[in-house]
């Protein structure tokens, strides 16, 4: 994983209240990732509400709210589509959901009281995109969620959130990827999107408003 596919997953979490620690300060290159340095990031939501809902699986903004704590693992494979056979054939996309890694991951987050009643433990995949076409567009959620995984996010949403929050008067110079993203859109080079990639997105919109 690249540093910028990081660094755009952590400005998505920021810009939305979250608290973000990077699991990891090196690089793995010589052998195979442990599961626990499948983790990338873990995220901490201070204003997260006891008694919350569980978030939808496609994880767009307006669901972050009922995102208490969770880790999050990033496959910025940019040029593929997490198609079923994609999903059968890659064991390391699910390998930071090892037993061994969740019973490890607690000392990352607050402790917490019994009266406190934290949230769940939200295990997020940050993906590319999936198959737009049926049945391949199911069998992958399927295939997600019965590996572990309770939400994804793809990059188009976070992008799309960021470019909409992104002032062209404002000078980003503390990020190197919010300031780049600054200037195409001054330059218009940017242009607003319309839609995500999942038709889930306007219905969300649709409850947000609502």
């Amino acid at each position: 994983m690249s540093a910028i596919d990081e660094g755009i997953v952590r400005e998505y979490f920021e810009q939305n209240g979250f608290l973000v620690r990077q699991a990891r300060k090196y690089q793995v290159s010589a052998r195979r990732k442990t599961g626990e340095e499948e983790i990338d990031l873990v995220v901490f939501n201070p204003a997260w509400r006891r008694g919350s809902r569980k978030p939808d699986f496609f994880l767009f903004s307006n669901e972050l709210a009922f995102v208490h704590k969770a880790i999050v693992a990033v496959k910025g494979w940019h040029t593929g589509v997490f198609t079923p056979a994609t999903l059968k054939s890659s064991p390391e996309i699910f390998r930071f959901l090892e037993e061994n890694v969740l019973k490890e991951i607690s000392r990352y987050f607050p402790a917490e009281s019994p009266e406190e009643g934290g949230g769940e433990l939200t295990k997020i995949l940050v993906l590319p995109s999936l198959p737009t076409a049926e049945p391949f567009r199911t069998q992958s959620v399927e295939l997600l969620k019965a590996h572990g995984i309770d939400a994804i996010i793809s990059f188009r949403a976070m992008l799309i959130d960021i470019l909409e929050k992104i002032e062209i008067n404002q000078n980003y110079s503390k990020s190197d990827t919010l300031q780049v993203m600054r200037i195409l859109k001054n330059y218009d080079l940017l242009k607003d999107a319309q839609l995500d990639m999942f038709p889930d997105r306007a219905a969300a919109a649709r409850r947000t408003k609502a």
